[in-house]
């Protein structure tokens, strides 16, 4: 699910689920796993990187149908402990986003410290409403850490995707690379961040992100609220639709 490559001291995680990077409770598992272990080992910066032309489609809808509720709540709060690992990582964490990243994989890269989008015609953004799940009040507030509330409040109520040159424009993104190059643009940026005194720099880049991590912090509460949402009408309804139109398509 995860291959992992080392630039010198900085570690690339690399997801590879396929057919598209789709978050189950062992994939989130996995990756959380992941970044505390090479943390431990030493790691001076990770990057969290997707395969060509895609990060990740957000979370595993089909199989999140067919679990109780025990189970999704169990998932909802395994993925909000995954969000509070990589927003409070103790070293820099770079999202590079190598292609389409909706929904869960867009919230994924707005709890790092910075992300490098692949130039193209690839969405990325926080569609949960499109596909009738509510956007819960700690992801939101991750969204206008990043973008500010206004911009915020416009992309999560509208479940709008946007291009790469847009989310630059808006904030939602840091940089843009060519194809092939996204984590060659991010091991430039860590290059800088790293030159730095580390102490300093860690202890300031945590202390920015203080209101971010007390939300993510609440993992069981936004869990329950998730679950709660998830088993509502109109999102079981609106995602088994959703599980249809794609399985016509396969």
């Amino acid at each position: 699910m995860l291959d992992v490559k080392e630039h010198e001291n900085v570690i690339e995680i690399s997801m590879q689920r396929p057919p598209v990077n789709a978050m189950n409770q062992e994939f989130v598992d996995a990756i959380a796993d992941s970044i505390n272990h090479y943390v431990r080992e030493g790691a001076d910066a990770l990057i969290l990187s997707g395969r060509e032309g895609l990060f990740s489609a957000g979370i595993d809808v089909p199989e999140l149908l067919e679990l109780d509720h025990d189970d999704v709540n169990e998932f909802w709060t395994r993925f909000f402990v995954l969000m509070n690992t990589v927003a409070g990582c103790q070293v820099p964490v770079v999202a590079a986003i190598t292609g389409h990243s909706p929904a869960g994989g867009a919230v994924l890269a707005l709890h790092c410290d910075y992300r490098v989008a692949t130039r193209g015609k690839f969405n990325i953004g926080m569609n949960e409403v499109q596909v009738g799940l509510p956007v819960p009040r700690n992801l939101i507030a991750a969204l206008e850490y990043v973008v500010g509330n206004r911009q915020a409040a416009l992309l999560s109520s509208s479940g709008a995707l946007i291009r790469p040159d847009k989310a630059l424009e808006i904030g939602l993104v840091d940089e843009l690379a060519d194809p092939g190059e996204v984590v060659t643009c991010a091991l430039g940026w860590l290059k800088e961040m790293l030159a730095l005194p580390p102490i300093a720099m860690n202890k300031t880049r945590l202390a920015a992100k203080s209101a971010l991590l007390e939300r993510a912090a609440e993992n069981t509460a936004y869990a329950r609220v998730a679950t709660d949402h998830w088993f509502s009408d109109e999102t079981q309804t609106t995602m088994k639709q959703l599980v249809a139109s794609l399985s016509k398509k396969s």
